[in-house]
């Protein structure tokens, strides 16, 4: 199946988990945050959040800096 990642077509296995998916794109999982179709997921459900065909993913990584 295909989602979108930050705007770009992915493609994964059908019912994919959303860790499944960032572990995938090699991802660091502790300074990730995500949206899935414009919905903010926490890290709590990533592991029981399903993806399904056209998801729409949004994925934010936390910057050090001043």
């Amino acid at each position: 199946m295909q989602v979108q990642v930050n705007d770009k077509p992915v493609r994964c296995p059908e019912g994919q988990s959303l860790t499944a998916l960032l572990t995938t794109l090699e991802m660091p999982l502790q300074a990730t945050a995500v949206a899935l179709n414009d919905d903010i997921v926490a890290r709590s459900e990533w592991d029981s959040t399903l993806l399904n065909t056209g998801d729409r993913i949004a994925l934010f990584q936390a910057i050090a800096g001043g």
